[in-house]
């Protein structure tokens, strides 16, 4: 029996109903805010672009981010919303200032969502915008206009001022995280020499662009003296590092972080290349020029095309106007001003070539390696059962999901085979270890190919040159939170520290979260991370509830598990703090015991005692 198909099928979504269904599409992924990537900084993104393109223009020297607990405010002095047009410039699509590309040429945002995004999206948005002397305010609940107070006179300041509650019913148990928020307004502020944001009463700054950018993230030593380069919409800032295997990359388009690059970082990492094989007059591997290079990029584009709504990578060919292709510009800027640094700063051009060199008579050493190492891959992957895959891939572009793509490490059969039984085949892949790894602290590379557990997980993660290619967003260890589980963790951390470091600091590496407690009584079972949960549970369920407390990753059926990596999965963001370099942390928690490293185990260790647990372990019949 077919199903009929008539008038009343069709339906018409106003613009509030159709973000409110469809959010992915306008802030990628949801998440709890765990995630650098999260939909709760995609809403505060957005806000704070229209500030941006504010001072862009000539208007407002200083932008005012709070964050309390849930709510956010942004307040900028730039020229404020038009007071007539502001209801409609935040609650109307297809309304707003950036389609007269005479007033926004090189803005983020040009077509007119950001705003009213995240109005739907929020429990509680509020808008007040000065101008003249004047001042208009307006709330809104899920983008429906609850109160709009009339236009009065005013002595404050000109700008703009949102308040926004991002929406529970969409964003669920979800927390501002500061860490994501401070690198986003570094970032705004590298981008925008003289802006001056302040963040809950932290003040941000630069005045030497992309070249602080550089000085505040390096952690390690460098080759030669960073190289900053600028004209009219390009600038760039690059060195070598002295001890990474890496290559990192911060690129930028009209102030937007492209997290994924795009056309214009293909054509700076093909001009470098191709400038440093012209300087020296050498056909260098490519690889071995941009081995270790630690560097940034940032253009401006008139009217630019991104792959998505949350604009992560670019997709414009052309610089736009009487501008030549994004490419040629780029390949002619890096041309001319690299050749003529480098014949200027004949000191750093040496420093460079020694680096080259080195990194080629390396590259040299590894290649039997490697290859002995891919061939025992190939006839191990026939029969490896470490990786159980998903479908959908983050390298993928055409994947919509692809910011859900995950990949759990876990240790031993029973916590893989739970994990395995209840993932989502689509996005989750499982890389199971067979015991503890080798601690690689103070080894070369050379031991990821000798290594045949780190060669496979390499292999896995699609990692071994770049993360261009990076299989799955979320790289999670999953292991028992005892000691044994906590030492696996340690040894992973440290692999990727050693080698893959970018891994971490674009925020890819994670600790899944697993409940340690069950409470339960005949209607109702909680699932508890922490005593304080549990016995806010035990309160709150009644008399005699069921209390079971999990040991191991393996005692949680894959029934279970399937609540703890689906759409309420917890996840810890594993982060380098910025006042450490990558040295530091391994030598204190790798290198030689020292009496530092007991004092901090002594002072951070939490003792159960063997009664509590025994009782804690024990199932409390429920009454019939």
């Amino acid at each position: 029996m077919s199903t009929q198909y008539t008038e009343d099928n069709i339906k018409t979504l106003d613009w509030r109903e159709h973000i409110r269904m469809r959010p992915g599409m306008y802030i990628g992924k949801l998440g709890d805010g765990s995630s650098q990537d999260d939909g709760i900084y995609i809403l505060l993104k957005e806000i704070l672009d229209n500030s941006i393109d504010e001072f862009v223009m000539g208007s407002g020297k200083t932008i005012e981010v709070v964050v309390r607990d849930r709510e956010v405010t942004v307040r900028d002095y730039g020229r404020g919303i038009p007071l007539g047009k502001m209801v409609d410039a935040v609650s109307k699509m297809n309304t707003g200032g950036k389609y007269d590309t005479r007033a926004f040429k090189k803005s983020v945002g040009l077509n007119g969502v950001g705003t009213k995004a995240v109005n739907a999206l929020s429990s509680y948005f509020k808008v007040q915008s000065i101008r003249d002397g004047r001042t208009r305010e307006a709330e809104f609940s899920k983008g429906e206009l609850q109160i709009e107070h009339d236009e009065k006179d005013t002595t404050i300041r000109k700008g703009t001022r949102i308040s926004f509650v991002p929406d529970e019913a969409i964003f669920t148990k979800y927390k501002f995280r500061n860490e994501y928020i401070a690198k986003m307004l570094k970032n705004y502020v590298y981008l925008n020499p003289g802006l001056r944001i302040l963040f809950n009463g932290e003040e941000y700054y630069s005045e030497n662009g992309l070249k602080d950018l550089l000085q505040d993230t390096i952690e390690e030593q460098t080759i030669y003296p960073i190289i900053h380069l600028k004209e009219d919409d390009i600038e760039i800032a690059l060195t070598h590092s002295s001890t990474s295997y890496s290559e990192t990359y911060y690129s930028f388009v009209n102030g937007q972080n492209t997290t994924q690059g795009g056309t214009h970082l293909s054509a700076y990492k093909e001009a470098i290349v191709k400038t440093v094989r012209d300087f020296y007059g050498k056909n260098f591997d490519s690889t071995d020029v941009r081995k270790s290079i630690i560097t940034a990029i940032a253009i401006k584009v008139m009217e630019p095309v991104f792959e998505s709504q949350t604009k992560t990578k670019l997709g414009s060919t052309d610089m736009g106007g009487d501008l030549p292709t994004v490419r040629t510009f780029i390949n002619d800027f890096v041309k001319r001003n690299l050749d003529n640094y480098l014949h200027k700063n004949p000191e750093a051009a040496e420093l460079l070539l020694k680096k080259i060199t080195q990194s080629e008579r390396e590259r040299k050493e590894l290649s039997g390696i490697r290859k002995l190492a891919r061939d025992r891959a190939k006839k191990v992957s026939l029969h490896n059962k470490k990786l159980k895959d998903c479908k959908q891939h983050y390298n993928n572009q055409k994947n919509l999901r692809k910011l859900e793509t995950t990949i759990f490490i876990t240790e031993g059969d029973s916590a893989s085979g739970s994990i395995t039984s209840s993932r989502d085949v689509e996005t989750q892949a499982v890389f199971s270890l067979r015991g503890k790894p080798l601690n690689s602290y103070g080894l070369t590379k050379k031991i990821v190919y000798e290594n045949e557990e780190f060669n496979l997980l390499q292999a896995a993660l699609n990692i071994e040159d770049s993360l261009e290619d990076l299989r799955y967003n979320n790289v999670v260890i999953a292991t028992d939170a005892d000691v044994d589980g906590m030492h696996i963790r340690l040894l992973i951390i440290t692999f990727f520290l050693q080698f893959f470091p970018e891994l971490i600091r674009e925020g890819h590496l994670y600790i899944l979260q697993t409940p340690l407690f069950r409470v339960r009584n005949k209607k109702e079972t909680r699932y508890c991370y922490t005593d304080e949960e549990r016995v806010r549970a035990i309160r709150e369920l009644g008399k005699n509830p069921e209390i079971t407390r999990f040991k191991g990753l393996g005692e949680i059926s894959p029934g279970e598990f399937k609540n703890f990596i689906g759409k309420d999965i917890r996840l810890e963001p594993v982060m380098m703090d910025k006042n450490t370099t990558i040295s530091e942390l391994l030598e204190f928690y790798m290198g030689r015991n020292t009496p530092d490293r007991q004092e901090f185990i002594i002072e951070n260790l939490v003792v159960e005692s063997d009664e509590e647990l025994e009782v804690l372990a024990e199932p409390v019949p429920i009454d019939e």
